[in-house]
């Protein structure tokens, strides 16, 4: 990996960790969640980086991908338990963490916060050139089932590329005898779940998270446009049905994109919750496969 490209993923590491700083300050029982994304992704473009995934913040059996729409009205509550999950890139090299954060610092969610930070330290502890995603995937359900509870085996870490945010390998959180070995000059987001449930997550039928897929003809204007937003002005990366809808209004967006997502031009992320309901946590650095590995979001 080139010296030039390390100083990128350190440099979006730099940005996103002051992102994370500010979300501890603003996540509190009755702030609003749609404020404080706004207030998130405001940080990140102003320290001088671009927004690599929409803000995610999942709050107690939702475990990934909802960020809030236009007319989101929802606020912490008093006994949430919520993953902030943030993503930010300089020149398309990503920096890509998450943290949870208890509203009533209860035991439950102590434990749960407690047994996804020792899975993903577990992982980073070995995660170098050589080491297998079984090695990986064994370490960090080793430490998670210490305190009685499950990793989430459904949901895993991934390779980052220039650009792409999933980008090949995955990084299991479960035991497993895969010996597909981490190669030097990579990067990789490492991340965690705990579960108080079943251990598996489900699509749910709400979607405020797309990607660009391929070019497909459409007679709609608005939909054109959010196409070519989605291929260059967003980079291909995932983007919020909110940003769209702030320029086109609630109803064009979501026609537009509706008719982009049947047709395949564009990826859906669903929100995905906890089969059984039960609670996640989540913890997630980024670290770049080297002889002395960094941790970009440290």
């Amino acid at each position: 990996m080139e010296e030039e490209i390390i100083q990128k993923y350190k440099q979006a590491g730099a940005i996103l960790k002051k992102a994370q700083e500010l979300a501890k300050e603003l996540v509190k029982p009755g702030a609003s969640v749609l404020e404080i994304t706004d207030k998130i992704e405001d940080k990140i473009r102003k320290d001088g980086g671009q927004i690599g995934f929409p803000l995610n913040v999942s709050i107690n059996e939702n475990a990934a991908h909802f960020t809030p729409d236009l007319n989101c009205d929802l606020t912490f509550g008093k006994d949430d338990l919520v993953k902030i999950d943030i993503g930010v890139h300089v020149d398309g090299y990503i920096a890509d963490s998450a943290i949870t954060l208890s509203m009533n610092n209860c035991e439950e969610h102590k434990n749960l916060i407690k047994a996804a930070e020792a899975g993903l330290k577990a992982a980073l502890d070995i995660a170098k050139p050589g080491v297998t995603l079984g090695e990986l995937g064994t370490a960090i359900e080793t430490a998670i089932t210490e305190f009685d509870v499950v990793p989430i085996s459904n949901l895993t870490g991934h390779l980052l590329e220039e650009y792409n945010l999933h980008a090949g390998i995955s990084i299991p959180n479960v035991k497993n005898d895969l010996d597909i070995a981490l190669e030097e000059g990579i990067a990789v987001a490492i991340e965690p779940f705990s579960t108080n449930g079943a251990g598996m997550v489900a699509d749910m039928k709400d979607v405020y998270i797309y990607e660009y897929l391929q070019d497909k003809p459409t007679r709609n204007r608005e939909a054109r446009k959010i196409l070519e937003m989605a291929k260059n002005e967003f980079g291909g990366l995932p983007f919020a049905i909110r940003w769209v809808e702030k320029e086109f209004g609630k109803l064009k967006a979501r026609m537009a994109i509706n008719e982009l997502a049947k047709s395949k031009a564009l990826y859906q992320y669903p929100v995905l919750r906890e089969k059984e309901n039960g609670l996640v946590a989540q913890a997630e650095h980024t670290v770049l496969i080297l002889d002395n590995p960094i941790v970009t979001t440290k």
